[in-house]
């Protein structure tokens, strides 16, 4: 602790005490260039000039740099933006200009992610790592589940956000879409960030997680199936702008919002869910309900800009396209129920591979009724209701002692 009374001296004190050595001077420093000198002399403080031939190159660069982007390019002097400018794709419009909005829904759904923001360190993996450590904590068929989940998603979240970082941003061309782009990308590394955390807080193989999609053939499918729809798009010389190219923008979009996020989720997370409800694995799925909140966002923007799309460019929505996209969705229904078939290979946790199945028939009706396609599986209904109750629940479970009771961050968080 600090004593003040060292801090106290009197005058006379202060008089009897030795004067300090007179510090050493500095070295001389180099001498300014005689044409800056006095310019040096007239600032605030001292310091030595750069060197002249160097000024000299840096100002001859940016010369050159003056004739080689031209006013034309810059467009000095062109109008403002105004909102019929602005497109989802092949635009004109200048992308630095946020404002006017021509997409509220686009800015909005920014807004609201931005204020769902979460850590996966928030959460507390105590129970989870007691549970996972204990020989009778879990059945072999829970820890495949947890398993298989992490596996999967792992790497699911990455593909997603090379996707947008790669291929997305650079083709849609509406600046306050691409800003919900630029957050989506955010929450895909916090995402994997916490599987990650997960998977290290339980002690489990990372190589042996993070391989999964090249070692177990349910999980390697999806992921192969994903990829399929980057690699055109990723290409350095792909541009839309003809409608080949416009309907492969228009199937990636559909592929990654209404499949990989939009049906290869959802059996990981109603299994993960599911365990969570019977107080096991509770802060892995405390996570995956943080992560759901956020992919239903995801999908919800997905959804709104291929239907902008398809008014915009309806030439691209042909019945021959619809049909492919038809098609599509149904290859990734299938993919989930094959996953669901080898992570339940008998019943657990109140569910089973045909009970999925009917689930997985109800959510593929869902994604192709959201894109204006016919449903595929009249009649099938929603065995988990409770799964449209955690999406679509206001308030979150707490984090800490002191309860957070609504699912926002910073200033808006409520406290009681």
């Amino acid at each position: 602790m600090l004593n003040w009374d060292e801090f106290h001296e009197d005058e006379t004190t202060v008089a009897e005490q030795p004067k300090p050595a007179p510090a050493p001077q500095p070295a001389a420093e180099p001498k300014a260039e005689p044409a800056r000198e006095a310019a040096v002399k007239e600032s605030a403080g001292r310091y030595v000039a750069a060197d002249e031939d160097r000024l000299a190159r840096a100002r001859k660069s940016l010369d050159e740099l003056d004739v080689a982007a031209g006013l034309e390019e810059l467009e000095m002097g062109a109008a403002r933006i105004e909102v019929d400018d602005k497109q989802m794709i092949n635009a004109r419009a200048d992308l630095n200009q946020l404002v006017p909005f021509k997409y509220e829904w686009a800015w909005q759904k920014y807004l609201d992610g931005s204020a769902n923001h979460w850590m996966p360190q928030e959460v507390n993996m105590n129970a989870d790592i007691a549970l996972w450590k204990s020989a009778e904590g879990l059945t072999a068929d829970e820890r495949r589940i947890v398993e298989r989940s992490l596996g999967y998603f792992s790497t699911a979240d990455s593909l997603v956000a090379n996707n947008l970082v790669l291929a997305l941003y650079r083709l849609i061309t509406n600046p306050e879409c691409r800003q919900y782009l630029l957050r989506q990308a955010f929450e895909e590394a916090i995402h994997t960030h916490a599987y990650q955390y997960c998977v290290e807080s339980l002690g489990m193989d990372e190589g042996e997680v993070f391989n999964m999609y090249r070692e177990v053939p349910s999980v390697a499918a999806k992921s192969a199936w994903s990829l399929k729809h980057t690699q055109s798009l990723a290409r350095p010389d792909f541009n839309t702008g003809t409608t080949e190219t416009d309907q492969e923008l228009l199937r990636n979009l559909i592929a990654f919002y209404c499949v990989t996020e939009g049906i290869f989720f959802y059996c990981g997370f109603s299994q993960i869910l599911s365990m969570g409800r019977r107080n096991k694995m509770t802060g892995v799925a405390e996570q995956f309900q943080y992560i759901l909140r956020d992919e239903s966002m995801h999908l919800n923007f997905g959804v709104d800009m291929i239907n902008q799309i398809k008014i915009e460019n309806p030439q691209l929505w042909t019945p021959e396209f619809q049909d492919e996209c038809t098609q599509m969705i149904l290859e990734g229904t299938e993919l989930e129920i094959a996953y669901a078939r080898d992570t339940m290979p008998r019943g657990v946790l109140g569910m089973n591979a045909a009970i999925m199945e009917e689930y997985l028939h109800f959510i593929c009706n869902r994604r192709l009724a959201q894109i204006g396609l016919k449903e595929q599986f009249p009649g099938a209904q929603n065995p988990f209701p409770w799964m449209s109750e955690i999406i679509d629940l206001r308030k979150e479970k707490n984090f800490f002692e002191t309860r957070v009771t609504e699912y926002q961050v910073g200033g808006a968080l409520s406290w009681d």
